[in-house]
């Protein structure tokens, strides 16, 4: 029905936030509350009491997609991978759903990245759309045609947790990860990754937009810093080429607004690429970070009804 809405709700580790839609992708309502930590049945509420709210906003009934970090197996049908590790091993769909009256839709808030910038973002039209998030972790998506790719073990897109391409000597065997594992990407080009490396290299803490500041300034162990990072960004991203050879890569995350990356990233990228030719846009999330919320509504599409 045409004047169902499309509600979307990002589950993060410290917030709750709910977005409802109209078919053409402009918000009616937004609200934001603290998540209840370590509480899951507290959590399940609190979503649908926002759900509720939302509909009672607007007077129109809707569709629910929720964001979630982690994925849900397809051999438990219970949420695996979650840093809210409160959700692990819950049917976290299954009393949404439950607890909504409806059909509640959840995928990991990196693909929701991906279905938003494929639907009406930076991607909009493009077949197959790559998108990471560069923030305090390191996450991707990927969208077909509009829709959340997940895989049949729930995990498509989780380039963070594969090692740095090409590495140097100096760079193996990298960072320890929480996964178990070293050198992940994610310890490497994630905003963490950039001061952790900072850090290392000159014996001093700073966050990423001081190092961004100082570089700005011609600090040359700021510069340094930058560099390897963009380095490190672009032989991971030649590696999802080289498989996947996206239409189109979206950067978001804090560190999708250093400007300087995108120049970067296209001059050195043809250098790692199989066959030394690269021509695939790369562009920054068009929605920010309401990009995984308005991709959890548009879980559902169109049509919906």
């Amino acid at each position: 029905m045409s004047d169902r809405i499309r509600i979307g709700v990002d589950l993060g580790g410290t917030k709750i936030e709910v977005l409802a839609i109209d078919r053409d992708g402009k918000e009616l309502a937004r609200h934001r509350v603290a998540t209840p930590r370590h509480d899951y049945e507290g959590s399940i509420k609190v979503m649908a009491e926002l759900v509720a709210q939302l509909e009672g906003e607007t007077g129109r009934s809707g569709t629910v997609g929720v964001a979630i970090p982690g994925s849900i197996s397809s051999v438990t049908g219970l949420i695996k991978n979650a840093n809210s590790v409160w959700l692990n091993g819950k049917p976290l769909d299954q009393d949404l759903s439950a607890a909504m009256g409806r059909e509640v839709r959840c995928v990991n808030d990196a693909n929701c990245l991906a279905v938003s910038e494929a639907t009406d973002g930076a991607g909009a039209g493009a077949a197959v759309v790559f998108a990471a998030i560069l923030g305090t972790g390191c996450g991707s998506g990927i969208a077909f045609h509009g829709r959340a790719h997940n895989g049949p073990n729930g995990i498509a897109g989780e380039w963070g947790h594969n090692p740095l391409p090409w590495p140097t000597a100096d760079e193996y065997p990298g960072p320890a990860c929480y996964c178990g594992k070293h050198g992940c990407l994610e310890t490497w080009i994630s905003g963490s990754g950039l001061e952790a490396d900072y850090e290392r290299m000159t014996a001093t803490k700073l966050k990423g937009p001081e190092i961004l500041a100082l570089s700005e300034k011609g600090d040359a162990q700021a510069e340094a810093a930058l560099r390897r990072y963009e380095s490190r960004l672009t032989r991971g991203l030649a590696h999802v080429i080289n498989v996947l050879d996206p239409d189109v890569i979206v950067l978001g995350g804090g560190m999708s607004r250093i400007e300087r990356l995108y120049p970067a990233l296209n001059a050195r990228l043809k250098d790692y690429v199989f066959g030394k030719e690269f021509a695939t846009p790369i562009r920054p999330a068009l929605h920010g970070d309401s990009s995984g919320i308005r991709g959890a509504a548009w879980l559902w599409p169109k049509d919906a009804g």
